[in-house]
């Protein structure tokens, strides 16, 4: 089968750092009780995915085939199936232990994949999944935001989403908006990107270049009960202390060094921390692993609603090695908006 991976941990502009290869397809009769057998047919990149290709090197004679967002078509089902069926047409963000999906066959666990909205192109489709798990699960689970019936979890209170316009930030503002009563302010520092969190429904964008504080109490929210920092925490740490409310709650997505955080600067307000990782359910196995097939599924129905929108940025075209590079390097840049998307082998 077409795939795209590399043999050693490389800048990406090494004309080596992604290749186009030639792998044997997984097979009908390997598949794990839970696994559905997927043509893949687009994908997404992810900062993730620049992450592992720049400190994951494979064992010696090995390539490693990195992608998580994926939609494709089910060709097979493991024994203790029953979600899904051949000839599905599915969407899922994969698990960190397994191959990727940056290949034109794929083995994923049924519990984290669910049907792709209908109303959603492949390469539409493939901007959201990992990113709407990861927004989901850091507003409901690690923020404790209340999931309401009726749309009024939150009520009163204010989230500020540093550094909105990127994917995870990109569906954070429209679930946000659409599930939950929260008043929502979005940082951004480009013209194009604070006009993009607006269309995905902050209620206001600040810049986050110029001193958060002052730019909120101009907004009349002197302090705010809820922070989602999706990147560069550790350099905006001392003002996120600043700006959260007594015992309010700061989750994070992002990286960082061993030091960057002062935690005990969180103790005066009571302060709580939550990191939020979507591949924590996969790779340990949890017991509540399926509840990402029906977040997706949620997503997925949201979306056929008219209610949420695809995050798509830039489509660079088919999946092949050149064109990966282009995305992992667009991806690189902090300058994507949205999510860069790719469909189709070439």
């Amino acid at each position: 089968m077409k795939a795209v991976g590399y043999h050693q941990a490389l800048p990406i502009d090494h004309p080596e750092s992604l290749l186009d290869l030639q792998l044997p397809a997984p097979q009908a009769q390997s598949l794990a009780p839970h696994d559905l057998l997927v043509a893949v047919s687009a994908v997404s990149v992810n900062p993730v995915d620049t992450k592992v290709r720049r400190s994951r090197a494979p064992a010696p004679g090995q390539a490693e085939v990195l992608g998580w967002d994926a939609v494709g078509t089910v060709l097979a089902v493991g024994p203790a199936v029953t979600l899904f069926q051949p000839g599905d047409r599915v969407w899922y963000a994969g698990s960190i232990t397994r191959p990727g999906s940056n290949a034109e066959r794929q083995l994923v666990d049924e519990r984290i994949a669910a049907r792709a909205p209908a109303s959603l192109n492949d390469a539409q489709a493939a901007a959201l999944p990992l990113t709407a798990i990861t927004a989901w699960e850091l507003l409901f689970d690690r923020l404790g935001v209340p999931l309401q019936a009726d749309g009024q979890g939150g009520a009163g209170q204010t989230l500020l989403v540093l550094g909105a316009g990127g994917g995870v930030g990109s569906i954070l503002l429209q679930l946000a908006r659409r599930l939950t009563a929260l008043t929502v302010v979005a940082t951004a520092s480009r013209l194009e990107t604070r006009q993009w969190c607006e269309a995905l429904g902050a209620h206001a964008v600040i810049d986050h270049r110029q001193p958060l504080v002052p730019q909120l109490q101009a907004l009349g929210h002197a302090e705010v009960p809820l922070v989602a920092s999706l990147t560069h925490t550790g350099d905006y740490f001392p003002q996120l202390v600043e700006l959260l409310a007594p015992q309010g709650r700061l989750g994070l997505i992002d990286d960082l060094a061993p030091g960057e955080l002062d935690v005990m600067a969180l103790k005066p307000k009571s302060l709580s921390l939550h990191w939020e990782m979507m591949f924590a359910r996969s790779r340990f196995g949890t017991p509540d692993q399926i509840e990402q097939h029906r977040l997706l599924s949620r997503v997925a129905e949201l979306v056929d609603a008219g209610q949420l929108r695809s995050t798509e940025g830039e489509h660079m075209g088919a999946i092949n090695a050149t064109n990966l590079r282009r995305a992992h390097a667009h991806v690189e840049s902090g300058r994507a908006r949205g999510k860069v998307v790719l469909q189709g082998w070439g």
